[in-house]
């Protein structure tokens, strides 16, 4: 069975500030590049909307390898989001879960789908991290410039 790759990031100039969020999707030889921008977000956000509009770009259901730099993202969907949903969108010292609507979306986007979490280091020269780095930069880029991604 294929397995489609997908490489996200987000980026910030300014936390908060005119944010980013890019995504490599591979599949069977192929790629495609999305990317988007908020003027006014967190780069935990766009980290999160990365994914969330990687997964949605899928036309149906896959086996899907998501590899990140975001620790903040893979934990959050590997280990604290059933916990969190467990305890009704609260962190284990009782305080409501920050991007809540993101994670949301996300649980729903990735329950379509079997995944795979994989975390690589940014900026450490792998292939794939550095072109989603790129497409978020540009994009929180163009929207500090007011142009919208």
């Amino acid at each position: 069975m294929n397995i489609v790759e997908i490489y996200t990031d987000g980026a910030c100039k300014g936390n908060p500030g005119p944010g980013g969020w890019g995504a490599l999707l591979l599949y069977n030889g192929s790629e495609r590049e999305i990317s988007g921008c908020e003027p006014r977000t967190t780069n935990n956000r766009m980290e999160l909307r990365a994914v969330i509009e990687a997964l949605s770009a899928l036309k149906r259901p896959c086996a899907v390898r998501v590899v990140t730099d975001s620790q903040y993202v893979r934990n959050g969907i590997t280990r604290w989001l059933p916990e969190w949903k467990k305890r009704d969108w609260k962190t284990a010292a009782k305080k409501p879960v920050k991007n809540k609507d993101l994670w949301r979306l996300l649980d729903d986007a990735a329950s379509r789908h079997r995944i795979e979490w994989a975390w690589v280091r940014g900026h450490a020269g792998n292939a794939g991290n550095e072109r989603a780095d790129r497409l978020a930069s540009d994009a929180a880029e163009q929207c500090r410039n007011g142009d919208s991604a």
